[in-house]
């Protein structure tokens, strides 16, 4: 027999470089590092996390879960090259969903999945997922990195993050919602992580850019403004929560905006009256809602629109919560109240100032 012979394929050869991925491990250990808590040395390179929940002061804790991504949100980044934040918005939204039930969040890990591994993106990413776990108090303990040419395009990539918080058995939310409850709203910083299909959507109707002038605060551009982080809320209400009584319900406002969300943590023979004329709108959403022609109806359905959380207080406690609030850096407002249900679980007075 004549002729050559045909080399070995190697795992490179089908577009996947193991030595990118190792690379990528060694870089980030020290962003790792800088998330260790009280029950975990942020470690990262075994097999599983591990989570000493002795260690962390709990004596007969009840875990709670939660996992999410940012949407396509992540479309924005991609196309800008700007991957700093991303990754605290990953933290933002899983975290939030944990302290809505009076769970401290304890550890997170993430899933970062992309066509090809560019380890300068890789380490962006990372250094936001230990930003928004430092600032919720949360340690990173693991992570997955996956490499798939053929099923990512180009710089395409995506996000998913996993988290696991603890309250002591007895204090989970919500609790005791009863009509005559307040309502509170604390702020947002923007859009946070939901509605990115609209707003992209409307961005593209409008002919603009990413690095142009954001058309409703000009002395940034239009991406910087939209990539702002999501809020971690979680060292504020904990603060609350620890300070004393008074806090019955939590609800994070993300895909559904309020219609959704706070029916969720309401009993059924409640419902929320909110009066829309309090919400602080961002000139954001002024801007989402006018330049697409997008309805109060849709805004409040798709956007938080102001208010990126909801704390539901007994009326004796109000002004005790809203002080506590405010000591841990919130600028909580008063929505509205809870009222007994006749048919909607959320109940609209006024109007979003758009």
């Amino acid at each position: 027999m004549t002729g050559t012979t045909k080399s070995g394929l190697t795992y490179a050869d089908a577009g996947v470089d193991i030595d990118a991925g190792n690379e990528l491990v060694q870089r980030i250990k020290p962003l790792v590092r800088a998330t260790r808590r009280p029950g975990a040395d942020a470690e990262i390179g075994g097999f599983g996390g591990l989570f000493d929940l002795k260690a962390a002061g709990f004596k007969d804790p009840v875990l709670v879960a939660a996992n999410d991504g940012v949407g396509s949100k992540v479309k924005i980044a991609i196309e800008t090259g700007r991957h700093e934040t991303i990754g605290i918005d990953l933290v933002a939204m899983c975290v939030n969903d944990l302290i809505v039930q009076g769970a401290e969040p304890l550890f997170f890990l993430d899933y970062f999945a992309s066509g090809r591994l560019d380890t300068e993106t890789g380490a962006a990413l990372v250094a936001g997922i230990a930003a928004g776990c430092i600032e919720a108090g949360a340690a990173l303990i693991g992570g997955e990195t996956a490499e798939m040419p053929g099923l990512y395009a180009g710089k395409d990539y995506d996000l998913a993050g996993f988290s696991v918080g603890a309250a002591e058995r007895g204090t989970l939310l919500p609790s005791g919602v009863t009509p005559g409850d307040i309502i509170l709203g604390l702020p947002s910083s923007g859009v946070h992580s939901n509605g990115y299909s609209l707003v992209r959507r409307i961005v593209a109707d409008a002919g603009l850019a990413w690095d142009d002038p954001a058309p409703f605060a000009p002395e940034q551009d239009l991406a910087s403004v939209l990539l702002t982080p999501t809020r971690i809320y979680v060292k504020a209400i904990l603060h609350a929560l620890r300070g004393g009584p008074g806090i019955r319900a939590l609800a994070h406002i993300t895909g559904g905006g309020f219609p959704e969300n706070i029916p969720r943590v309401l009993p059924q023979d409640c419902a929320a009256a909110v009066n829309l004329d309090a919400v602080p709108v961002q000139p954001v959403f002024r801007w989402l809602a006018s330049s697409g022609g997008v309805t109060q109806a849709e805004m409040l359905r798709t956007f938080n629109c102001g208010i990126g959380m909801i704390v539901v207080v007994g009326a004796t406690e109000a002004d005790a919560v809203t002080a506590r609030l405010r000591e841990a850096g919130e600028a909580p407002v008063a929505l509205g109240t809870i009222v007994p249900r006749v048919e909607a679980a959320t109940v609209f007075s006024g109007r979003l100032a758009l």
